[in-house]
This record gives structure tokens, C-alpha cells and sequence, in this order.
């Protein structure tokens, strides 16, 4: 088995952030469909594609905790994204291991992050189309 390439981490800062979304949630359900028994991958590999995920859910946290200010206090909408924001920073601050558990618990982490970042896009949408009609 070849090493997947992972996608390049992109910078909080970096604006180009969007672009870097297919091959991550390419990259997702690759990693996820790995057998449990395999261990192909050599440590260095688990190592690489974990920095590689653990960086893009950082950038992603960081796009939904901005989002997230503009939400109303008590707005379920709000308290699901702070619940995901919470989990999202207890899984970065676990020491890194390399292990395909690891890479795979990061790849189910940028999927959810991005399926609520797609919520509060698509609720804004909504709003928007509503309050300006």
C-alpha cells in the first residue's frame, strides 16, 4: 500500500482556505476505510498525515470559533458549534502518537468540523434570503 499524500496545511491567516477543502474530505473516508489489522504505514507516514490533519482542524476550529461569535447566546446552533469547538481543542492538545487511531480520529474531527462550518454557511445563506426578500 502507498502512502496517501496528504494535502498541504494552509496558515489561519491564509485565504486560500477553501480551495484546500476537497482533498481533505477526499482524504477522510481514504483513512477512515483503512482495515484495522493493517499496518502498512510506517510510523513516519501516521506521523505525517496526522501533523497534516491535526493543522487543517486548527484552521478550520479557527474559522467556525469566528463564525460562531456572530451567532446568537442562545442559539442551539451556537451550543452545538461550541460543543464541536470544545472537542476540537481537547483531541489538538492530546500528545501526537503516530497511529493509524490517531490519523483516523483527526480525519472524523476535519469531517465534522467541516459539516458544521457547512451548517452555519448554509443557515447565514438562509437568513439572508429571508431577511432581504
Amino acid at each position: 500500500m502507498t502512502t496517501p499524500l496528504a494535502p498541504p496545511a494552509y496558515d489561519v491567516s491564509d485565504e486560500t482556505l477553501p480551495l484546500a477543502r476537497e482533498p481533505y474530505l477526499s482524504l477522510a473516508p481514504a483513512v477512515l476505510s483503512w482495515p484495522a489489522h493493517e499496518t502498512t504505514l510506517q510510523p513516519r507516514d501516521y506521523e505525517r498525515l496526522a501533523r497534516h490533519l491535526a493543522a487543517q482542524a486548527r484552521v478550520l476550529a479557527e474559522s467556525l470559533r469566528r463564525l460562531c461569535i456572530e451567532l446568537p447566546e442562545d442559539s442551539t446552533t451556537r451550543d452545538l458549534s461550541e460543543i464541536l469547538l470544545g472537542e476540537t481543542e481537547r483531541r489538538l492538545s492530546a500528545p501526537p502518537r503516530a497511529t493509524m487511531a490517531r490519523v483516523q480520529n483527526l480525519a472524523r474531527l476535519v469531517r465534522a468540523l467541516y459539516e458544521r462550518l457547512d451548517c452555519l454557511h448554509s443557515t447565514a445563506s438562509f437568513r439572508t434570503a429571508v431577511f432581504s426578500s
